[in-house]
């Protein structure tokens, strides 16, 4: 009837007994008619617990063994996938993402695939396999393994389904869908059928966590549809397309929080050609992601540069940073922890004006103090302190209506 990837997050796999669930969920699929390729997350914790294990052997490990480590979990969870397949009665074999033939560069912790040659998963399916893949990993073209970045096996899903022309593709994780808001922080969060490719990535990238915007990212540029489900229930999940049939009954889609942000501000930087640019290419050279970049309008022929990022990757901003204060003359640089990101995401924001009144409004009135605000078509972003982030969230997603069915959009 069709080929079908499926992935499975860590909490999906996270026991014995889930395995075996997620086993006979393979099984059924392939009875059912369908050729099988599963990607499999390492088990809950696993990732977690090697990174601190290889940081108490060396504080700053090589990011090329530290690849190697990390890849070892996925690898495991896929063998034991496939043991309870057969042990099932079923005919599974696993491979890591290697063998599945997927080439990356050589950027090891975030390395980008390049592509992708599937020869062995379609001689296995051939062959009446249940092919599954180890997640968050590839090849570089030396030989050397790479990850792909936390919540890579999403990026490792999509490609494949890609690479092998798929019919459908689904990422089954511990929850049902993706959420007007995380249920955790609002409990009143709505599940949301149909969500854009835009608003999905935007979504992402500010912090939801239920897919990696890398691989949003590679659904949109290849058109890939999937959709996010839960694998502890049989019941339909949110599908990700380039247009929702649904697209403009909302305004504001959701919102989006991510904790953990460290903010460097690099104050009096000389107004001038080039200073900017330097600044960008020091990062760029460590393989450092940011967001939330801020420049303010220059009166006294020098300005302030702000931006924010994983409050993990402070120190070795710093160290790229601090030399080059001096070079270009700048007054000097400051860092901070402790702050958070709120996100409102949505596509019916690009004709709506009053979102942004709206936003500020209602976190002014919660007492909720916005330190940066980013913008762009169709997401506002703030920066605010990561104690003040739940009750904003919670007021922001009850000022948008976003529990109920159906919101009208926000007066000018």
């Amino acid at each position: 009837m069709g080929l079908i990837v499926q992935k499975y997050g860590g909490t999906s796999v996270g026991t014995a007994e889930r395995i075996r669930t997620v086993a006979a969920r393979l099984l059924a699929t392939q009875r059912a008619g369908h050729d099988v390729v599963a990607v499999i997350s390492a088990m809950a914790g696993v990732t977690d617990n090697l990174i601190k294990l290889a940081k108490e052997i060396a504080p700053e490990p090589s990011a090329r063994e530290l690849d190697l480590l990390l890849s070892t979990g996925e690898q495991g969870a896929s063998a034991l996938t496939a043991m309870a397949v057969n042990a099932l009665g079923g005919k599974a074999v696993s491979l890591s993402g290697a063998a599945a033939g997927i080439v990356t560069d050589g950027a090891h912790t975030k390395a980008r695939i390049s592509h992708i040659s599937p020869r062995q998963i379609q001689e296995l399916l051939a062959e009446d396999y249940i092919v599954i893949v180890a997640g968050f990993q590839g090849q570089s073209p030396d030989g050397a393994i790479t990850t792909l970045g936390r919540g890579g096996s999403d990026l490792t899903a999509i490609a494949l389904a890609a690479a092998l022309k798929a019919d459908d593709c689904q990422i089954f994780t511990d929850v049902d869908g993706v959420h007007t808001c995380d249920p955790r922080v609002v409990p009143e969060a709505r599940k949301i059928d149909e969500v854009a490719y835009d608003e999905l990535l935007e979504m992402a990238g500010a912090g939801a966590k239920v897919i990696q915007s890398r691989a949003v990212e590679f659904a949109k540029k290849f058109g890939i549809g999937f959709e996010v489900r839960s694998s502890l229930k049989d019941e339909p999940g949110t599908k990700a397309t380039a247009a929702p049939s649904n697209l403009e009954d909302w305004v504001v889609r959701g919102v989006s929080l991510e904790r953990n942000q460290a903010k460097v501000t690099i104050s009096g930087v000389p107004d001038r050609p080039g200073c900017a640019g330097k600044i960008f290419t020091a990062l760029a050279a460590a393989n450092l992601s940011l967001d939330v970049i801020v420049q303010n309008a220059s009166s006294t022929g020098t300005t302030d540069l702000s931006f924010t990022l994983n409050k993990d990757e402070l120190a070795l901003t710093q160290r790229a940073l601090e030399p080059l204060v001096k070079e270009i003359g700048a007054a000097g640089l400051t860092a901070s922890m402790g702050v958070a990101k709120l996100s409102v995401v949505g596509i019916g924001m690009r004709s709506h004006a009053a979102v942004a009144s709206r936003l500020f409004a209602c976190l002014g009135e919660a007492g909720v103090n916005i330190q940066l605000i980013s913008t762009s078509e169709i997401k506002i972003t703030v920066v605010i302190n990561e104690s003040d982030l739940e009750r904003a969230a919670q007021v922001t997603h009850a000022a948008f209506g976003l529990a109920r069915p159906h919101m009208p959009p926000p007066s000018a």
